[in-house]
């Protein structure tokens, strides 16, 4: 998602005003300090792994081995073939009344030495057999028996019931690829964008850093990826995201989409009731580890520093923090019978919005400082931490940030399009100072329910947050559900407390502070042009149809659309995920190859036939799988290149190959939200009941960022966004790109006749004239509606 951005502004985040930050410490200090980190956080959770069974054996697996050994020992027989009269003899001696104590206590020893040793066995034995990523490798029609082989051993040594960490120290560490090949790659990826000039230019400092400090900088990180449980994740966690001083609006976080066509009820408190319980719900799974993602989505807030941010992330909090036309409040979750029932929260939140009282001087604005710059909002807090330290911990120490938002959003029929883009503008911008943006996510609820999620990305990526927002928006509609009168279901409980208003007692100086971060977030927020578009011409089972890739066919059409858009090529972000090993979190897949160009420059040839367009394009979508699959497996080009980077800076080794690579700008950047749990929503017989997924922010004050999601079978959404500053994009004008450009790569396949296809050249007027077909065809068809549904799997 909005992790382009953040990579390509990491080397301004290593320097100040003063010059170049130093690293502080030597490189064997910080290789000892990441094996140390991980140690640390493995030794916390060692205790929770042992009572839930995590190795993957069961602490009554080890009752029931004891026990097998006591018997055979009454039969007398000696499993331990004499190694039980061994330890025997080396107990004390407590007298012969105490022998039979010693003979327990013995068999009881050799009982967990041999069930330490069988859990060490399938330890390595599904660390090996996850280390295996042939299966990436094969067409998905035709299993080899290899991997039906492996998969059935997989199934044997893991388990029944696996639990959230029970495979993480099964999990294989990521590889550190071979710099001789990562750099060849990179050549291959640069070659299409870079003049033959530039390009022997970089090619001849490839060859100097492979001649005097790849083998250096490569050692180092070698060592450091067998002591430490990821050679690169702890680098990418600090040096892209917690030490870079920009605002994390637009910037970092990114935004999750509530159901396109459908509200399930019209009254805001009753939407943030059950959304809210839906989320609490998620959060208790989580902490019984009976769902896969990640530790730190809840009570989990990035802190500001100077020079470098941390996260806090508390164990447990009991309240939310809620804001509401300039107030801040604090609600709690729970009473001493559990978690509040989503009638109960709606109570609390209609409270909220009934209360007249109006805001306080500044306190309105207070939450822009979250969207300043790093160093001034670090240097405030202090005064906030002196000033107002209650009313900052209640926010902080929330389990998330609830922004009760006074206008309504989402798709209407009057101008659908104009509705969708100014829904995405506030998911990820707001007005700038109604969400707190160092919270892990803010919940947004509009003022006619619909709602919507804003993500801060250092904690965790898309699809650990998509995970949660899809379990949050099946369970509150079609689990919780709504009385017939738009309420949540159940009843009001007048004893509860009413919500408590936090007061700041703001500092003089603090007054100036937040009227310029709140200059600064209108700016940044007012340059921000989003654009949403559902493409309903055709989806993945078309392109499935076709034995395609429906990523890698997208991925093809957006080449196809930002050539016709810009005239040219560029490099090309797409976010590829590393979960297959331990810590992983995502490597980048350089989308605009070669292949890519020549299938694009053949569909601008009117020389060209269909079928050499569709031989070129196969080409493409082949390469593209290889690098996705390549970057999956650890062995991309850019989190390598990096880590070998801030190697360099920690043996102040000058490299101006790798200065050259972190240089880069990457003028499209691109990811897909995956729909994860589709066992959730019924597609077929629901289809308006699934995720329009979310967006980010452009990676570069001249290109776009764009994302999209499969929803059901037959539509796209697609999410762009881009600076109004730069003369040299248009979010509007990309979409209509991007649609042409899908319907004329499924013209090459004769799909039909509505699959006309027009071929146009880089910048042709008539590829704008419509501001997205949604306005032509999707709203005909798909009015906007506020419904309760009946529960589709009932």
């Amino acid at each position: 998602m909005a992790e382009a951005h953040q990579a390509v502004n990491f080397m301004p985040s290593l320097t100040s005003d003063r010059g170049e930050v130093e690293l502080s410490g030597p490189m064997w200090q910080e290789i000892y300090l990441s094996g140390l980190r991980s140690w640390k956080r493995h030794l916390l959770r060692f205790w929770n792994d042992f009572l839930t069974g995590v190795f993957p054996a069961t602490p009554l697996s080890w009752l029931f081995l004891f026990s097998a050994i006591q018997l055979a020992w009454f039969l007398q027989l000696d499993p331990s073939l004499g190694l039980m009269e061994k330890i025997k003899e080396l107990l004390p001696d407590w007298g012969g009344q105490h022998h039979r104590l010693r003979g327990v206590l013995a068999a009881a020893l050799f009982a967990s030495c041999l069930w330490g040793a069988l859990i060490f066995t399938l330890h390595v034995a599904l660390r090996l057999l996850l280390s295996y990523h042939g299966w990436l490798l094969e067409p998905h029609e035709a299993m080899s028996s290899t991997t039906k082989t492996w998969l059935a051993l997989v199934r044997i040594f893991s388990g029944r019931h696996p639990v959230l960490f029970s495979y993480q120290r099964s999990l294989p560490r990521q590889p550190v690829p071979s710099v001789q090949d990562t750099v060849r790659k990179y050549l291959e990826s640069v070659r299409p964008v870079l003049s033959d000039e530039d390009f022997d230019w970089t090619t001849g400092l490839a060859q100097e850093f492979l001649k005097l400090q790849a083998s250096l900088l490569q050692w180092y990180l070698w060592l450091k990826s067998w002591w430490a449980s990821n050679y690169v994740s702890d680098w990418w966690e600090e040096f892209v995201y917690l030490r870079s001083r920009n605002s994390l609006m637009v910037n970092s976080n990114y935004y999750m989409m509530d159901f396109l066509y459908v509200t399930p009820t019209p009254l805001q408190a009753a939407r943030a009731g059950n959304a809210v319980h839906a989320l609490l719900l998620y959060r208790h799974r989580l902490n019984r580890q009976e769902i896969p993602p990640y530790e730190k989505i809840f009570n989990t807030t990035r802190v500001p520093g100077v020079q470098k941010d941390y996260i806090r992330h508390l164990q447990d909090s009991r309240h939310v923090a809620v804001f509401h036309r300039g107030r801040f409040f604090r609600v709690g979750t729970h009473s001493q019978n559990g978690l509040l029932s989503p009638r109960a929260l709606e109570q609390q939140f209609q409270r909220i919005l009934d209360d007249p009282s109006p805001a306080c001087p500044h306190e309105e604005h207070l939450a822009a400082l979250t969207a300043a710059p790093r160093g001034m909002w670090a240097q405030v807090r202090k005064s906030l931490k002196t000033q107002a330290a209650q009313a900052l911990e209640a926010v902080e120490g929330a389990a998330f940030f609830v922004s009760l938002a006074a206008e309504p959003a989402g798709l209407t029929r009057e101008d659908p399009a104009a509705s969708l883009d100014a829904y995405a503008h506030a998911l990820l911008v707001g007005r700038g100072h109604d969400r707190w943006f160092d919270k892990s996510f803010t919940l947004i609820v509009f003022s006619n329910g619909k709602l919507g999620l804003s993500v801060e990305h250092s904690w965790a990526d898309c699809p650990i947050s998509g995970h949660m927002w899809e379990f949050t928006l099946a369970t509150e509609c079609f689990q919780l559900g709504y009385s017939a009168d738009g309420h949540c279901k159940g009843h009001p409980d007048p004893t509860l407390p009413q919500p408590q208003r936090l007061q700041w007692d703001l500092p003089e100086q603090v007054h100036l502070s937040i009227s310029l971060a709140l200059r600064g977030a209108e700016t940044l927020s007012s340059n921000v042009d989003c654009h949403v578009f559902p493409f309903s011409h055709f989806g993945k089972s078309f392109i499935k149809r076709c034995h395609l890739s429906p990523d890698s066919f997208v991925q093809m059409a957006l080449q196809l659309a930002h050539f016709r858009d810009r005239g040219q090529f560029c490099l090309t972000y797409e976010s590829a995920m590393t979960r297959l090993f331990l810590e992983g979190r995502t490597e980048t897949v350089r989308s605009c190859t070669r292949e890519a160009c020549n299938f694009v420059r053949a569909m601008e040839d009117q020389e060209k036939t269909d079928p050499q367009c569709l031989a070129l394009f196969r080409v493409a979508v082949e390469k593209h799988q290889a690098l996705l699959k390549a970057a999956m497996c650890g062995q991309g080009v850019d989190r390598h290149l990096f880590a070998l980077y801030i190697v360099s800076r920690f043996l102040h080794v000058q490299s101006p190959f790798l200065a050259q690579v972190h240089s880069e700008q990457w003028p499209l950047s691109t990811s897909q939200i995956p729909v994860q749990q589709t066992h959730l929503f019924d597609v077929h017989n629901y289809p308006d009941y699934v995720s329009s997924g979310g967006g980010f922010g452009p990676a570069d004050d001249h290109g776009y960022g764009v994302s999209y999601i499969f929803m059901g079978d037959d539509m796209i959404t697609f999410h762009i966004s881009s600076k109004k500053s730069s003369t040299k994009t248009d979010s509007h004008r990309l979409g209509q790109h991007i649609e042409d450009a899908l319907l004329d790569v499924a013209s090459l396949f004769q799909a039909g006749q509505r699959l006309k296809r027009r071929r146009r050249g880089p910048g042709d007027e008539d590829s704008g004239h419509r501001r997205g077909f949604i306005s032509n065809k999707t709203v005909d068809s798909k009015a906007p509606r506020t419904s309760t549904p009946a529960d589709p799997f009932q």
